[in-house]
């Protein structure tokens, strides 16, 4: 339930992983998807705690970089930073290298330092053009530093890029590039409800004309009588 909810109602995921947690705090899966559940609700110190203890219990580095975003979560940038150089990150596999990267580019920010920003995502990951499941997220933490250092056109050649790789819509990388071209998307349904709306208020719709006929022909029938 933990993990059905997670996306769509984090606060009912949450809801789940504390029942879990009373009844078989000593399963790793559980701490994992508790520390999960706490991060989608923003509960940073929580989350990190549970994956601490997953860590402990299976020896698995995989949450490394879940770990380090927790820090950044708690306002911590430099500990972020320091578990991107630590030894562990070289266990992680390609996947999760790329997350850690992600994640010590967003500590870079965090401190003000938007040119070590970029360079920590200038990767050979990033000029690859094969495509893998973080490909978009990395091109769109690319072009969004780009963007902040001020470097637009570079920003919109690498939101483009990130929208070739978003197979899934796991970015808004397509809205940021119509904004910076400019693009205002209208939306046609609420457009279409708002003019059916002013119709019925003018009397103007399928139904008014007809009663007005049906009028029209009583009244022209009582003349004629």
């Amino acid at each position: 339930m933990v993990a059905r909810l997670l996306d769509e109602d984090p606060e009912g995921a949450y809801g789940y992983s504390k029942v879990a947690l009373r009844l078989a705090s000593r399963v790793a899966a559980v701490r994992e998807a508790a520390g999960f559940a706490a991060y989608a609700n923003q509960k940073y110190a929580e989350a990190l705690a549970e994956f601490r203890a997953a860590r402990r219990m299976t020896g698995n580095v995989d949450l490394w970089p879940v770990m380090a975003d927790c820090e950044r979560g708690l306002g911590r940038p430099e500990k972020a930073l320091d578990m991107a150089g630590a030894p562990e990150v070289h266990k992680l596999d390609k996947a999760g290298q790329v997350e850690m990267r992600l994640v010590a580019a967003g500590a870079r920010r965090d401190m003000g330092q938007l040119d070590a920003a970029i360079v920590t995502l200038q990767s050979p990951e990033l000029a690859s053009n094969s495509v893998q499941p973080w490909t978009a997220r990395l091109r769109y933490a690319y072009a969004d530093a780009l963007l902040a250092a001020g470097r637009e056109g570079e920003a919109r050649e690498w939101f483009a890029k990130a929208v070739e790789a978003d197979r899934d819509g796991s970015t808004d990388a397509s809205d940021r590039l119509a904004e910076l071209d400019g693009v205002e998307f209208v939306d046609v349904l609420d457009d279409e409800a708002g003019v059916e709306e002013d119709d019925v208020k003018d009397g103007a719709t399928a139904e008014g004309p007809r009663d007005a006929s049906a009028k029209d022909t009583q009244e022209g029938d009582g003349d004629k009588d």
